[in-house]
């Protein structure tokens, strides 16, 4: 039987990957090609359009090039595509395909005024009941409002119904098929304030009192579907199928194998995003999260509820380059062992304010509990433990919020490579912690699902037969200790909320 490959593409916000996956989910090979942003003032983040779309044609170019010289397989065994994208950046571009300004990123902050605006009028209630989200900046939609009030080119071509909105996805898509298909996914809608993740639609409520009428917006279909065929430009030698769109955490999620009910996935980077699998239904927080689509295919979609932890590895980073407590994070889990607790200390990583189920986004990092009995060991493991309890606040709002209890969680990012992490997670949550030992998740969540629309993939039940050879961390026989230190973490946030500590770092 002929090869059949997935070539994959993961548009991240410091670059792209090309990845191609033969029809066991394994990589062949793979390619990265860098991505500026621009600062043009203060809060404000931006990317270049043309410039997001090269380093996708330059990606897999170098991945093509690689596949051809140490594959003996053939270019036209590339079946089909998938995409993967930062979620709420977004495009504007005319009808002539022209962008009609940057890229605005998601790390932007230019509406904070126009969210202080919106969450003092009833928009706010509406938003959290139709889009499953909060007003904050972190969405499309505020910033959106922002351009059309202060570019006049924006708002002149959004009046006259000229300007078209855009995720990546749907940006990629359409310079990738010169023009033929204006469609995105249901998970990047669902990150923009503007659409209804319960009938599945563009709210035209919202739309309205956005002043965005005569905005022009693409359809949506779920992850897995017939988005349009492409040749990149003329470096494949025939056209071939983009059978998936999905925004990368949902991605991940997807790769990792969030799915059904109940499992759940943390990326642990500089901070992490966090999704539970809630199953058929949105559930709405009560807690400091966000309801979003999970992922979806034409006849299922699962929900989910996010939560955003503000610090995470970057505790480490500040131990490391700012106290010179260690020279190498590789260092930090053999001095958390080498000491039997942490001795009642405590750090709460508030160093840009405090994400879900907190936000409190005033706070100021503290560390609590020092005596002259602990020592820089102690400070680090506080800090690695940090992690964990941050971790385990979002997953019991979330098993509260939607009754659902955690199944199993699956976990990605740079610090999954320390054992302290893991196992003291794993008894925290006494459930299942497992790394499939995969870095491009994203990469691999979107092959799937490009896979399981062309067929090279039968069904979800042969997904999680794949990628099986994963690190598994099982809660302990003796895992009391972890609990037990959960409440004296959840005594020293309250402290830092309530009495006074905000002035910590």
């Amino acid at each position: 039987m002929k090869s059949q490959y997935i070539l994959a593409i993961d548009q991240g916000t410091s670059g792209t990957k090309t990845v191609i996956f033969d029809s066991e989910g394994q990589i062949v090979v793979r390619a990265t090609e860098p991505l500026k942003s621009y600062f043009p003032q203060p809060g404000f983040v931006e990317q270049d359009p043309v410039e997001i779309y090269q380093t996708v044609l330059s990606s897999v170019k170098n991945c093509l090039r690689e596949f051809a010289e140490t594959t003996s397989s053939s270019l036209t065994e590339i079946a089909c595509c998938g995409i993967s994208n930062q979620r709420e950046t977004f495009v504007l571009w005319d009808d002539s395909g022209e962008p009609l300004c940057n890229a605005v990123v998601w790390q932007c902050k230019r509406s904070v005024d126009i969210c202080n605006r919106l969450k003092d009028s009833e928009v706010e209630g509406e938003v959290a009941g139709r889009t499953g989200l909060i007003v904050d900046p972190y969405f499309s939609g505020t910033k959106l409002i922002w351009l059309c009030e202060n570019d006049s080119r924006v708002k002149d071509a959004v009046d006259a119904g000229n300007a078209h909105f855009g995720t990546v996805d749907t940006w990629l898509l359409y310079k990738l098929t010169t023009g033929n298909s204006y469609l995105t996914d249901y998970t990047n809608a669902s990150r923009t304030l503007m659409f209804n993740i319960h009938d599945l639609r563009w709210d035209r409520y919202l739309i309205e009192r956005f002043n965005l009428n005569n905005l022009n917006l693409p359809q949506a279909e779920p992850s897995s579907y017939a988005y349009g065929q492409t040749d990149f430009k003329g470096l494949l030698p025939n056209k071939i199928d983009i059978t998936a769109m999905i925004g990368d955490s949902h991605a991940a999620a997807f790769g990792e194998g969030c799915f059904g009910p109940g499992t759940a996935k943390a990326t642990m980077g500089t901070g992490s995003s966090i999704l539970l699998n809630t199953g058929s239904e949105p559930v709405r927080s009560r807690a400091g999260m966000v309801a979003t689509i999970c992922w979806s295919m034409p006849e299922r979609i699962d929900y989910a509820l996010e939560g955003i932890i503000v610090t995470c590895g970057a505790t480490i980073n500040w131990l490391r380059d700012r106290l010179g407590l260690f020279a190498d994070s590789r260092e930090t889990e053999q001095m958390a062992l080498s000491v039997e607790d942490n001795n009642g200390v405590y750090l709460v990583p508030a160093f840009s304010g405090l994400g879900a189920p907190h936000w409190k986004m005033d706070a100021k990092a503290a560390i609590l509990g020092l005596t002259l009995g602990c020592d820089k060991s102690h400070v680090v493991r506080a800090a690695l433990e940090s992690i964990p309890f941050q971790i385990k606040d979002v997953i019991a709002a979330m098993e509260a919020d939607s009754g659902i209890q955690l199944q199993e969680l699956k976990v990605d990012g740079g610090i999954t490579a320390n054992r302290f992490v893991m196992q003291f997670l794993a008894d925290l949550l006494n459930t299942n912690v497992v790394n499939i030992g995969m870095e491009e998740v994203s990469a691999l969540g979107a092959a799937y699902m490009a896979g399981l629309r062309k067929g090279i993939f039968r069904d979800i039940d042969q997904l999680k037969n794949l990628n099986v050879g994963s690190k598994k961390f099982l809660p302990a026989p003796d895992r009391d200790k972890a609990p037990c230190s959960y409440e004296g973490w959840k005594d020293a946030v309250q402290q830092l909320l309530h009495s006074g500590l905000n002035a910590g770092f």
